[in-house]
């Protein structure tokens, strides 16, 4: 049976992955004692249920996971299973923004700052992490990024080095997307807003797409755009990173960036075969 251990820092995104694992099929059990892992699986293999898998989640908040653990996985391995440990992490400047934004408390300790529990918590999960099947830094991804990353990891289709490019479309208006690798204004082209019949289109239309496109300004800002890419997503890739988030923006994010999004993401296409592309604001109203 495939085993997979959730752990890592504190709001690095452990929640997350395990809803992911959750809609694969994957039984999951939250903050389980370490004494219980073999017990627990040995459980559900003798239920017969369909599950993919177990997904074990402990972390610091079980005082108990530090003693033993080692031992435990041991112990799974031993009866024939497969074991995984996906160990999760982030700066610790994402650490603090994720903490401040939803005001919770570090689980390290009582009475601590963010800041002193992140440096607590390290040092105490610094012998679990050298052993971890998997790494995940996810400092510059967001939500659907990382649960995408989990998905095509559980489902085999990551390699060492998974490198996948998003280009997004947003408006400037409802603020900059704070995991943007890469970050275009493209309020100086064209605007559709102030043609009749083209306002209420969007960049994903054919006729808001071609005026903006067929203009000597988009042409001029392609011709030098894409010839930098061609040497900066190289260089990102080579970099280690997982994703590269190349957002382009425009007032509302429903014209000029989604064209030039969807522009940018068919050139890519030929430099790297994992290209999305996403229009963060286009339904947020008109320019």
């Amino acid at each position: 049976m495939r085993i997979i251990v959730i752990t890592g820092m504190s709001g690095s995104g452990k929640s997350t992955a395990v809803r992911v694992l959750e809609d694969e099929g994957y039984y999951c059990i939250d903050n389980l004692p370490v004494r219980l892992f073999k017990r627990f699986v040995d459980l559900i293999e003798k239920a017969g249920e369909s599950f993919k898998g177990v997904v074990l989640v402990a972390d610091i908040r079980g005082r108990e996971f530090f003693k033993g653990y080692e031992n435990a996985f041991r112990q799974i391995g031993k009866a024939g299973h497969e074991i995984e440990i996906l160990y999760f992490d982030a700066s610790d400047e994402t650490l603090v923004r994720r903490f401040s934004e939803t005001r919770r408390r570090h689980p390290a300790t009582e009475n601590c700052t963010v800041s002193e529990g992140i440096r607590i918590e390290r040092e105490r999960l610094s012998s679990l992490r050298q052993i971890a099947t998997r790494a995940i830094d996810t400092s510059e991804f967001n939500v659907h990024q990382l649960k995408d990353l989990i998905r095509r990891l559980v489902r085999g289709d990551v390699s060492d080095n998974p490198f996948v490019v998003e280009v997004q479309s947003f408006g400037f208006r409802y603020g900059i997307p704070l995991e943007s690798s890469i970050v275009m204004d493209v309020r100086f082209l064209p605007n559709p807003f102030f043609v009749p019949g083209l306002k209420a289109g969007s960049g994903l239309d054919d006729a808001v797409r071609d005026y903006i496109l067929d203009t000597p300004q988009t042409a001029a800002f392609m011709d030098n755009f894409f010839p930098l890419l061609d040497m900066l997503v190289p260089a990102h890739r080579q970099e280690g990173k997982a994703y590269l988030t190349i957002s382009i923006g425009c007032t509302g994010g429903r014209h000029r960036s989604v064209a030039l999004a969807e522009a940018t993401g068919m050139y890519l296409q030929r430099l790297c075969p994992a290209v999305r592309i996403t229009h963060r604001d286009i339904e947020k109203g008109q320019q």
